[in-house]
């Protein structure tokens, strides 16, 4: 049976492009969580004013992927001590949170920052909350790495934080 989590990293792109790549991940769309408008833009959301965080829908197989492996994924593709900001993207929109979907996923995640806070210099910000409303971004956010590979915004920004993952995580790599 799949699971669905939602994560908040930064830019969608990029936490996107990560979890397409790994294994027991079935599906993974980008959107917007958290806010207080139904059925926001983009342009809406990277305003700031809507309290919507980009996020990305992970859909995946707990008999494959356990919820300590999605964290750790998560925690090495962007800087869970950094608030409201990630590389360039600033705002609350880029704010790091995970959103669960049932109790016991959220208490694993909980877990799962209680017995890695001191692996961090800073105190972790990343904000765990339930899941709400999941609105899709627009088609053309859909798959943006893996269509746009040449595009600038992903040979600095999305390549390296591939090439970290991977090399961290290369027994989990789909190929």
């Amino acid at each position: 049976m799949e699971e669905v989590i939602y994560l908040g990293g930064g830019c969608f792109w990029c936490m996107e492009a990560v979890f397409q790549r790994i294994e027991g991940v079935t599906e993974v769309s980008s959107g917007y969580m958290g806010g207080r408008i139904k059925n926001p833009t983009y342009r809406e959301v990277c305003s700031g004013l809507t309290g919507h965080v980009e996020v990305i829908k992970v859909v995946y197989e707990p008999d494959v992927l356990s919820i300590d492996t999605i964290m750790s994924v998560f925690f090495t593709s962007h800087d869970p001590t950094s608030l409201n900001k990630q590389g360039a993207d600033v705002g609350t929109q880029y704010k790091s949170v995970v959103f669960c979907t049932t109790d016991a996923q959220k208490v694993d995640v909980e877990k799962y920052f209680r017995d890695h806070a001191s692996d961090f210099e800073s105190p972790i910000v990343t904000e765990i909350e339930d899941a709400s409303e999941f609105y899709e971004a627009e088609d053309f956010h859909q798959n943006y790495y893996n269509i746009n590979p040449l595009q600038s915004y992903c040979s600095i920004v999305i390549q390296p934080k591939l090439t970290k993952v991977r090399s961290k995580f290369s027994n989990i790599m789909k190929t």
